[in-house]
């Protein structure tokens, strides 16, 4: 490879399509029916690099029992199947019957990941999954965070500081980073702590001027999911609204090609 061929390859940009999307377990809104063979079809289609998902089932003995087309293995591992070769997963919420997390599916190494309990008391439990990628070719870790806050407000404002101490504590100044999930906040004070405090930016609030609607999907009212990035060069972001999407989970799921 010439001089010229080399700082070439050296400044082609990585370009990633980003997906994200809150499983709801599996199944439809109020649990009605079973799609998860639908819902991987779906994210195939997407051919999403990195797929970021919130409230996959680790385990459920009592479904494995009584659903016929229940899968052998972890949900997460099922969605991954052959397509993403790589995956991580954190367990949140465990019952009798088995767990639920967050997890992230990627077609690229994941050289350490960690899961940070950020639980406000004992009614909900809560976590951020904390991936690092290492594309082949590119001597820069990306840095993911996966990510599923609580319902109450109080304990959400208890929940972004955590993940700004996180980002701080464990993520380069000059890292790409992207963090995406289900932050169930409709009125938008974690958008504005974030940004302000951790230097993210919001996709959808970049590229259309506001934050997604997302909940319920198949009439999206409520901004609930987003995309936040840092130290990425371009980005396009996309709202799955419409079907399949619509009818396979409570949320709308979020797409962005970015460069980095």
């Amino acid at each position: 490879m010439t001089q010229s061929e080399f700082m070439a390859a050296e400044e082609t940009p990585l370009r990633l399509k980003i997906l994200t999307v809150n499983t709801h377990k599996g199944f439809t809104t109020f649990n009605r029916r079973f799609i998860l063979h639908e819902l991987r079809d779906a994210i195939r289609a997407t051919e999403a690099d990195i797929v970021f998902l919130q409230e996959v089932l680790g385990a459920h003995h009592r479904h494995a029992e009584k659903l016929a087309r229940w899968p052998a293995t972890s949900q997460y591992e099922f969605l991954a199947d052959s397509i993403w070769p790589q995956f991580a997963y954190g367990r949140n919420a465990v019952y009798p019957h088995g767990h639920h997390g967050n997890a992230v599916l990627s077609k690229f190494p994941i050289a350490h990941y960690e899961n940070i309990d950020i639980s406000v008391g004992t009614h909900e439990k809560r976590g951020m999954l904390h991936c690092v990628v290492q594309p082949p070719g590119h001597d820069n870790p990306v840095h993911l965070i996966c990510v599923h806050m609580g319902l109450r407000e109080r304990h959400r404002r208890q929940q972004v500081s955590a993940l700004c101490c996180h980002i701080d504590e464990r993520v380069p100044q000059d890292a790409p980073l992207i963090i995406a999930g289900d932050f169930n906040d409709w009125r938008q004070v974690a958008q504005h702590s974030l940004v302000r405090h951790c230097g993210l930016h919001e996709v959808f609030r970049v590229c259309r001027g506001k934050v997604a609607r997302t909940f319920p999907a198949r009439v999206p009212l409520l901004r609930l999911d987003r995309i936040y990035v840092r130290n990425v060069r371009h980005y396009d972001a996309v709202a799955l609204s419409a079907r399949p999407w619509s009818h396979l989970s409570d949320h709308a799921p979020l797409a962005v090609e970015l460069a980095l």
